[in-house]
């Protein structure tokens, strides 16, 4: 068992030296995987485009994932032997449908060339997304058995990746695992996510004497939000478990939060007086098709992963304005 924060998680341990390769580890998922293997004692190396520093307590390696040949990933990974590949890449709610088919599919069928080329076999961590599900009906629960019909160009070429590395594990080319991730939230959130976007606007506020006015597009939505530590902590247990036949596994809180909310918390943490204007926005990357109501089932990771949740969207908010004020 390895603990984090207090946390006992069903991390399988030995006494040889574990390694994790976490590709795109310099992002907002990838730097808070990698802080999580790296609190448990894993060695880490953390892949990136970016030539950015890596999160501390870890390696890091300046890999273009596109224009690169998989071969030299696939001498990594047997220099490295490591026991996992946390595929944590990926372009989301972009504008550029090319951006998204390239971070989202073309790199996942790159990465499964390189493991394909590597004589070292790890198993693959890919993080897909609940958006490569159908719409849910409002008050449902979402389970792995849902039906994959996504509405939105995010979700389509997520289930692209998705659905290779299913087909490389069916044809025996990979051990693989997919984690299909809710909304997650907390330090470092991006720009262009909505409190990602409103905790920005705060900061530039707090830089004057005034009000803040906070405009966001309709605030219409009940989602499943989860924090970005307790998805790491679903991504270690995710490395090492034994599944079984099970390849999919969805990670969330089991709770649909509205949205507005959300953004209310973020205000009183931020102790800044704001006013929100909901407005429609032509420049939103997120279209009307996005999903007004997502509350995910994750009976089956508590099961076999071994993984629960136990921050709630209260914290994860106050940890993203702690982190918006020292950046």
């Amino acid at each position: 068992m390895a603990v984090v924060d207090g946390h006992r998680l069903a991390v399988a341990t030995d006494e040889a030296p574990r390694r994790v390769i976490v590709m795109g580890g310099t992002g907002f998922l990838g730097r808070h995987a990698v802080a999580a293997f790296a609190a448990a004692g894993v060695d880490v190396l953390a892949v990136s485009r970016q030539a950015t520093l890596a999160t501390a307590g870890c390696r890091s390696c300046h890999l273009d994932m596109l224009d690169g040949s998989p071969a030299e990933l696939a001498r990594i990974i047997d220099a490295e032997r490591p026991v996992a590949v946390v595929n944590a890449a990926g372009v989301a709610w972009s504008p550029s449908p090319e951006h998204m088919e390239q971070g989202n599919h073309q790199l996942v069928e790159w990465l499964l060339s390189a493991l394909d080329h590597a004589a070292w076999k790890p198993r693959l961590v890919h993080l897909g997304s609940m958006h490569e599900y159908a719409p849910q009906p409002v008050g449902s629960s979402l389970d792995e058995w849902g039906s994959v019909r996504p509405t939105t160009q995010y979700g389509r070429t997520k289930l692209l990746g998705t659905r290779a590395v299913l087909e490389a594990a069916a044809a025996g080319r990979t051990d693989a695992v997919v984690l299909r991730l809710s909304n997650v939230i907390g330090a470092g959130s991006p720009p262009n996510s909505l409190l990602g976007r409103v905790a920005q606007q705060l900061k530039e506020a707090s830089r004057t004497s005034g009000p803040a006015v906070i405009r966001v597009a309709p605030l219409r939505a009940h989602r499943d939000f989860v924090d970005v530590r307790d998805t790491s902590e679903a991504i270690m247990c995710a490395a090492t478990a034994p599944i079984g036949a099970r390849r999919v596994f969805n990670i969330g809180r089991g709770e649909a939060v509205h949205v507005r909310s959300l953004v209310d918390q973020l205000i009183a943490a931020s102790g800044i007086a704001a006013e929100v204007v909901e407005e429609d926005a032509g420049g939103s990357t997120r279209p009307p098709t996005d999903p007004d109501w997502m509350r995910v089932d994750i009976r089956l990771a508590r099961r076999l992963l071994g993984w629960s949740p136990w921050r709630g969207p209260d914290v994860s908010v106050q940890e993203l304005w702690k982190a918006t004020m020292s950046e």
